[in-house]
């Protein structure tokens, strides 16, 4: 494997993951498919400008390999428990943790009512804080639909929220 490559891989492994999480992927699934969004990434890699940033590239297959995912015969959603989301996750205090896992179960969920397509243009834009010309590059739109899925996406993410803290009796 090309020492770059695997560079790439060893630093943005966890990103791929996240990405993947953030895409409505279930966890026993994120795995097997950061490896194949590095599979198709390594076989398209000298195709890479590498004066680009990787990151939206990455997402790219991120949101391809996802899409291709949720599409197949079989995949069935699943509904969010009120188990924390990541029971390794190392803070001081119970009931920080606790607080960190509602709010981090919110968001998923609320990520999770969001088209792919406007979820992976808000993860992209106000999670990853990337540059919306390379959003739109990445996911091969025009400038113009990539803000028109930011606007709307926002819109749903919003209203999402809060018809979840509604049903959880939060304010």
């Amino acid at each position: 494997m090309d020492s770059h490559f695997q560079a790439v891989f060893e630093t943005e492994f966890s990103y791929v993951c996240r990405s993947l999480r953030r895409c409505g992927i279930a966890d026993r699934d994120v795995e097997d498919l950061a490896h194949d969004v590095f599979l198709a990434a390594h076989l398209r890699f000298g195709e890479f400008d590498r004066a680009r940033a990787i990151k939206p590239w990455l997402f790219g297959i991120v949101f391809r390999v996802a899409s291709h995912h949720r599409r197949r015969p079989g995949y069935r959603r699943e509904e969010l428990g009120s188990e924390p989301l990541d029971p390794s996750d190392a803070a001081p205090l119970a009931d920080e943790r606790v607080e960190m896992s509602q709010k981090r179960a919110l968001v998923l969920e609320a990520l999770e009512a969001l088209d792919l397509d406007r979820r992976a243009v808000l993860i992209m834009h106000d999670l990853d804080e990337l540059p919306m010309r390379e959003i739109a590059e990445s996911l091969g739109v025009p400038m113009f639909t990539a803000y028109s899925r930011l606007r709307a996406a926002r819109t749903q993410f919003t209203e999402a929220a809060r018809r979840i803290r509604l049903r959880r009796g939060e304010r």
